[in-house]
């Protein structure tokens, strides 16, 4: 055979061509070129050592955990959200209705401003003691945090002490925060097995988006119950002051768990001398051996959360205050958006452990950049049916930005710094880009007095989007860096034993034949 002949059969037997064996073809092209590296550095194929069964109780109360967390969290961000007026005239009453939305606004920003330094503080902390304890931590945090509003007096009573006490509230909030999504994508992903990473993972935004929903729900219920005299004298206080009982529940189950099978184990030989001195080093360290993936976590995480607080966060308001409705229809309305989500999102997951996550960010992103206008118009449109669509069309391209989010960004990073960085990246992007996209938006409509800024905004999103997408490698049932390939049962972890003894076999013929 010609010299060209054989490197087109090389190249065709590494993208799993018809001399590949059964077993290594069925493997996606990213799995075989991780395990083939990793039989090559070991030299020998996979054993019962080498593969981490995780057992299926653990796994669902890690799973259940860590998304009560995230539920917790967004339910007083919706709450939040949808009673920002409301907050404004509680605390900012002397400012005109645009000023006290933006001083809302504002401080429900500034929670983002400390949020990194929680990261910095919780992150290499997580990678030091363990994910369990530091989790366990900031859930009572976010619980004495929010819990703190609903009992804060308000301007009328106390004075500029209010609007001061409500700041520290959401500072202790944005702190806490700074170690629970990082730490809670972590723990899921270093729990779930390979094959299912996407589709376990995405409960914890599933948990996100419940807990989003329930709070917008309560408030809705609220609006309809109570006067308007009643919501801004105490009701939007109910609220709040429940996240002290949900907190009690989500520190048990948490206290319950046992750490995460990736940080107990004892690291490949390969890595395991570069993570510890990863793990030892300061954040600039991490910073200079992992900005590329720290760029695409900011990249994805940018393109995930403005989406998400544009939908979230300023949508109830940009409702009533922009386009005049009550209340009541705008609240309905984001809520109708939520409950889209939820249904889409754990499918979404599994969608993309079968296709891959670049395909499933790279469409919706294109996707934003096309229907972000078309969307905004269908909102602002009246009559009932419009408003839904538009609506809907936010929501699903949001499923599809959440879904993959919590298997990708953890897989970025090896496991010895993947909390510290995790602390870096995310928290910067939330706190530059997410928690900022309601207060900016805000301001751009005031200033400019066009109603489809939001929708311009969206569109920058989804096109920095798109250019991340192009350097993001593929992680889809790809083992995480620095642990052992996991998966979920006995008969899964033979299957991949027998692959790997083939793989091992081609690959020690394939490299004997480039060698000749």
């Amino acid at each position: 055979m010609s010299g060209a002949g054989s490197e087109r059969q090389r190249q065709r037997q590494g993208r799993g061509g018809p001399d590949t064996p059964q077993a290594v073809a069925r493997l996606p092209r990213q799995v075989r070129e991780e395990l083939a590296r990793r039989l090559r550095r070991n030299q020998r194929a996979f054993g019962k050592d080498d593969v981490q069964v995780v057992e299926r109780p653990l796994l669902r109360r890690a799973v259940g955990a860590s998304a009560l967390g995230n539920c917790m969290e967004w339910f007083d961000f919706g709450v939040y959200s949808y009673l920002a007026a409301t907050i404004g005239k509680v605390f900012f009453p002397g400012a005109s209705p645009a000023a006290q939305v933006i001083s809302s606004f504002a401080t429900f920003a500034a929670a983002f401003v400390v949020r990194p330094l929680g990261g910095l503080f919780f992150g290499p902390l997580g990678d030091r003691v363990g994910r369990q304890k530091v989790l366990a931590t900031t859930m009572i945090m976010m619980a004495v945090g929010t819990f703190a509003i609903g009992v804060v007096p308000g301007y009328a009573t106390i004075g500029i002490a209010a609007p001061v006490l409500l700041l520290l509230a959401r500072m202790v909030q944005g702190f806490s925060t700074g170690g629970e999504y990082g730490g809670a994508t972590t723990f899921v992903a270093e729990y779930s097995p390979d094959r299912r990473r996407g589709f376990l993972s995405s409960w914890l935004d599933f948990g996100t988006f419940v807990g989003y929903a329930l709070g917008s729900a309560l408030v809705t219920v609220l609006n309809l119950a109570l006067t308007d005299d009643q919501m801004l004298s105490w009701g939007w206080r109910i609220p709040f002051l429940i996240a002290g009982p949900l907190g009690v529940i989500g520190l048990y189950m948490r206290l319950k768990l046992e750490e995460s099978p990736a940080f107990r184990q004892q690291l490949d030989e390969h890595e395991k001398a570069v993570a510890q001195e990863s793990a030892r080093s300061e954040f600039k360290d991490i910073i200079r051996s992992h900005w590329g993936e720290l760029l695409v976590c900011v990249g994805l995480v940018l393109l995930y959360n403005v989406t998400n607080y544009m939908v979230t966060g300023y949508l109830p308001t940009y409702q009533t205050e922009t386009l005049h409705r009550s209340s009541g229809s705008a609240d309905l309305l984001v809520l109708v958006g939520m409950l889209w989500i939820v249904v889409l999102i754990t499918f979404i997951g599994r969608l993309s452990d079968r296709v891959g996550r670049r395909p499933v960010y790279a469409v919706a992103a294109a996707a934003m950049i096309v229907l972000a206008v078309p969307a905004f118009q269908l909102i602002k449109a009246h009559g009932t049916w419009p408003p839904i669509l538009g609506v809907l069309l936010l929501a699903t391209l949001l499923a599809c930005f959440a879904a993959p989010s919590a298997a990708t960004l953890p897989a970025l990073f090896p496991t010895a710094v993947r909390y510290a960085a995790m602390g870096i990246g995310f928290n910067f992007a939330v706190s530059a880009f997410g928690g900022t996209t309601p207060l900016v938006t805000a301001a751009l409509v005031t200033a400019t007095g066009d109603d489809l800024m939001p929708a311009y905004y969206l569109m920058l999103a989804g096109v920095i989007g798109l250019l991340t997408v192009k350097f993001l490698p593929e992680t889809a049932q790809v083992p995480l860096k620095g642990s052992q390939p996991m998966v979920g049962s006995r008969e899964e972890r033979g299957e991949l034993i027998t692959a790997s003894r083939e793989l091992y076999a081609f690959v020690q013929q394939r490299d004997g034949a480039r060698r000749t």
